[in-house]
């Protein structure tokens, strides 16, 4: 075997104590929390939970000691849209498993069965202070034998970076959907078609609810959506499973809220570059937005209002935000710290931004209960920063996930150390 390919086995996929206790010592704590921050704090962390939290706390006598003093302690960064572990490359011929085709699912088509924990994408995140992601289905152009994707992508799932088999903390976090000019693509050459397809989608669901045992004996007209469809689309009807819709433009979020008002459905808005102008409606509704700060120019006619101060404007309305990466939260999931840092620029407050990036997506996919911020009882998912984490050079000097430190590199780190060494005795074939 290549010696760099075992050392990155080797040193990513190593096995990490369990049952450890983790103290992160003498830095600033920003909890995310009701505790705020917290100045030269501790964090002690035993079997993967936060078991105490302040500047008094005593170190316990076996705990592995990280020194923290001087720098920001911050709770993991939670990136809320992407497609870390289901593709590597994207432009390769090589399968990219977040894309949905075909007419024997749709709604039922759930991207957690395809995650890849291993991927060399996830470290290269990690080490950035990415502890957890939102990994989501999505359309595409149709393939070589006219199998075509949907309005409805499927389901996605919540999971961690800690590259173990056991990754997907979280699945049917939400059903991915496309509206808006998205839609157009999968419904016809028009928007109302894409939003006629869901509300077909929805009403058959809420008909299979009260007549499922009659069509099971074939006493009842047949359905466009399959029964796995159906049973998913029930869940949404019934608010176990919010909605996740891809949209941008002002009146089609406005069409948007009304099908959520109509049916009692949960909403989340992704992409929401007009979403300024119905912010109120919005935060009146609980509508949060997952949105690109850097996406600010009008690259379409759907963005034709975009403005750079978008989430300062959706936070003094009351609207919760998140930010994803606007070039796809994959390969640079990582970029959600500028992001942060570009929100503040316009307006934003610095304690919001790292709230968006942390606590909010936790709260958006319901698990806030054991993600997000820095709390007594929550998992140990942390990241030390020599300074303000927006600024763009800064890097973490160590992450945890679940009270696990993780190795500070990746295939790329290795690789560059690799090719510095200039002076070295190893063969050419090593150097070159």
């Amino acid at each position: 075997m290549n010696r760099l390919i075992l050392a990155v086995c080797t040193v990513l996929l190593a096995p990490v104590a369990l049952g450890e206790t983790v103290a992160v010592v003498g830095g600033d704590v920003l909890t995310v929390g009701p505790a705020g921050r917290i100045a030269g704090a501790t964090v002690v962390i035993t079997d993967g939970l936060i078991t105490a939290v302040g500047a008094d706390v005593k170190v316990p006598a076996d705990a592995r000691v990280i020194d923290a003093k001087g720098k920001l302690v911050t709770p993991g960064l939670f990136t809320p849209f992407g497609t870390l572990g289901l593709v590597e490359v994207g432009s390769s011929a090589g399968p990219v498993d977040s894309v949905q085709r075909g007419n024997q699912f749709a709604a039922s088509f759930t991207v957690a069965d395809a995650f890849n924990p291993r991927s060399t994408l996830i470290a290269i995140n990690r080490i950035e202070g990415v502890t957890r992601a939102l990994i989501a289905p999505g359309g595409s152009s149709a393939d070589a034998l006219g199998n075509r994707s949907h309005v409805i992508s499927g389901l996605a799932a919540v999971a961690n970076l800690s590259g173990t088999a056991a990754s997907i903390d979280k699945r049917d976090a939400a059903l991915v959907v496309n509206l808006g000019e998205k839609g157009v693509a999968f419904a016809g050459s028009s928007r109302a078609s894409a939003l006629l397809e869901l509300r077909h989608a929805l009403v058959e669901a809420i008909d299979y609810q009260a007549h499922g045992d009659a069509y099971e004996l074939g006493a009842h007209a047949d359905y466009v959506y399959s029964t796995t469809d159906l049973a998913v689309l029930g869940r949404v009807i019934n608010g176990e499973i919010p909605l996740l819709a891809k949209v941008d433009r002002a009146s089609d979020i406005e069409r948007l809220l009304d099908l959520a008002d109509e049916f009692k459905i949960r909403t989340i808005v992704h992409g929401g570059v007009e979403s300024w102008m119905v912010a109120k409606r919005l935060a009146a509704a609980r509508v949060p937005v997952i949105l690109a700060p850097e996406n600010n120019l009008p690259a379409n006619f759907d963005r034709i209002n975009a403005r750079s101060d978008l989430a300062a404007e959706l936070y003094a309305a009351g609207v919760k935000i998140a930010f994803a990466d606007g070039s796809g939260s994959t390969h640079n999931a990582r970029n959600i710290t500028q992001s942060a840092g570009n929100a503040t620029v316009g307006g934003l407050p610095w304690d919001a931004a790292l709230r968006a990036i942390t606590l909010n997506p936790a709260e958006i996919y319901g698990v806030a209960d054991r993600l997000g911020s820095i709390e007594v009882g929550k998992q140990g998912d942390i990241v030390v920063w020599p300074g303000d984490p927006f600024e763009l050079t800064v890097y973490p000097d160590a992450v945890l996930i679940r009270g696990q430190v993780q190795a500070m590199n990746s295939r790329q780190t290795l690789l560059r150390d690799r090719y510095l060494e200039a002076d070295t005795s190893k063969p050419p074939a090593w150097r070159h």
